[in-house]
């Protein structure tokens, strides 16, 4: 199975997929890329800008999963209001939707946080604070499985989180690209929705 993995990081959704997975990253971070290959060297990465990778590639893959960047659509930008910073949402978000749901032929989902707004697309699924679209099925609302969203609030630069151990990282970004990671259990989870007919398990509690 060929999977696109599109605004990589360092990996957090893709920790947990199946093995047999023929996974292409793409990562327009150098430096976050170099890391994510040091963490999946069986995997092809790209360095390159996610959204034209998508729209130049996207036939050549049997599934999906693209997160868009999500400080733009993100509740702290009340904080940044207050502080007098204004910014437009990032509306490569609804594109990629739009534009997968209209010509992709295989499975897809698209990830980002819950937004300070209502949406302009229903999202498929809630998992904690985060919003997925997709063209199967995600039942429910709340955390995954059962499984708690493990929260961030004080991570430092060497922090173990989700198994993920950035000890031997030599970049002043380790804090980002551990904030930045997708609970992997989730990205799992996501992964048996989109190729599993009948999912006995659901999404339990609120957001």
């Amino acid at each position: 199975m060929r999977v696109l993995n599109l605004y990589a990081g360092i990996g957090g959704n893709r920790k947990l997929w199946p093995s047999d997975c023929q996974v292409v990253a793409v990562e327009h971070d150098r430096e976050i890329a170099a890391v994510y290959k040091s963490l999946f060297p069986q995997d092809e990465v790209i360095v390159a800008d996610a959204h034209q990778y998508l729209l130049d590639h996207f036939k050549e893959f049997d599934f999906i999963w693209s997160s868009p960047p999500c400080p733009s659509h993100s509740r702290t930008n009340f904080f940044l209001d207050g502080r007098g910073v204004n910014r437009f949402p990032d509306m490569t978000l609804y594109q990629e939707i739009i534009f997968l749901k209209h010509f992709f032929k295989g499975r897809w989902v698209v990830e980002n946080v819950v937004p300070y707004y209502k949406p302009l697309i229903e999202p498929s699924g809630i998992v904690g604070r985060h919003f997925f679209w997709a063209n199967f099925p995600i039942k429910g609302k709340g955390n995954l499985n059962g499984f708690q969203e493990q929260r961030i609030a004080n991570v430092n630069s060497n922090s173990n989180r989700f198994g993920f151990q950035l000890l031997n990282v030599e970049s002043k970004k380790k804090r980002v690209m551990l904030r930045n990671l997708v609970d992997p259990q989730i990205g799992r989870s996501i992964f048996d929705f989109a190729f599993t007919t009948e999912r006995q398990e659901v999404l339990h509690g609120d957001c």
